[in-house]
């Protein structure tokens, strides 16, 4: 028994140092990329392109997510609603919900389902058939070639999207409302309007721009570290969605917690 106390303590022992060591590469790499976007040169055109990848490549999955989550939220919220008889105040818990939380993390969940893997595959693959190296050998900062396009437009695309996903869910609350709730249009959109106030659409905007850094931090750098040939790719790419998800989800929590402490005068 105490062998094997041992054993346990040992594993766990050796998993937080590997933890610890991983968090500590993460960090640094991120220093880096943050550090490169203020240097010279820009590459425009890869910037560019990676913001139509992430932004219309991401478009179609965003709006399909946003309708139907939007309607679940709206179906539950109109069931339970009607109990107290407090229909009418469906437009306004759709607006809050939406845009404070349901919005940014499912824009950043889907990004970093989609985008994360690509980022990650594209750049594994490029190190594991040397093509990284071969930007160095040429001067070349790899990190600033690659790494730094891929921030920037997902600094720039997940806010949208993110904006793009709150307008679709209201939306299919709507639909909702109109034919199951049988809530006035009227009605609706004037609870929606009251809750568009500075507060929760700060909120909006904050989450998804944290969210952008996550996504990128993370896909880059288990792209800048997959080993192992074709076979580390596909483990460096599972990890990072996962790892950018997780993260995603805590940051979420804490992100709510401080500013709702901050701002909450303004909700």
């Amino acid at each position: 028994m105490k062998k094997r106390n041992v054993v346990i303590f040992s594993a766990i022992n050796n998993w937080l140092k590997h933890f610890a060591y991983e968090l500590q590469c993460q960090f640094l790499f991120s220093v880096k990329m943050v550090r490169a976007v203020f240097s010279r040169p820009f590459y425009y055109t890869e910037t560019l392109e990676q913001m139509y990848n992430i932004g219309i490549g991401s478009l179609y999955l965003i709006v399909l997510t946003g309708i139907f989550a939007g309607q679940g939220f709206a179906l539950a919220f109109s069931v339970e609603l009607a109990d107290f008889g407090a229909k009418n105040y469906l437009g306004r818990i759709m607006a809050i919900s939406i845009i404070r939380e349901l919005g940014p993390v499912l824009a950043g969940l889907m990004v970093a389902a989609r985008v994360a893997a690509g980022i990650t595959a594209e750049i594994g693959a490029m190190k594991s058939s040397n093509q990284i190296d071969a930007m160095v050998a040429f001067g070349v900062d790899p990190i600033k070639k690659l790494a730094v396009p891929r921030l920037l437009a997902l600094m720039v695309m997940v806010p949208a999207l993110a904006v793009v996903c709150d307008v679709i869910a209201i939306f299919g609350g709507w639909i909702i409302a109109l034919f199951i709730a049988h809530v006035t249009s009227t009605m609706y959109w004037a609870a929606v309007k009251e809750r568009l106030i500075f507060g929760n659409l700060f909120i909006g905007i904050l989450k998804p721009v944290i969210f952008s850094f996550v996504i990128a931090f993370v896909s880059c750098f288990k792209g800048f570290t997959s080993e192992g040939g074709t076979k580390g790719v596909g483990k460096a790419t599972t990890q990072s969605v996962v790892v950018s998800s997780i993260t995603i989800l805590v940051v979420n929590f804490f992100i709510t917690k401080v500013v709702f402490s901050l701002i909450k005068g303004w909700l």
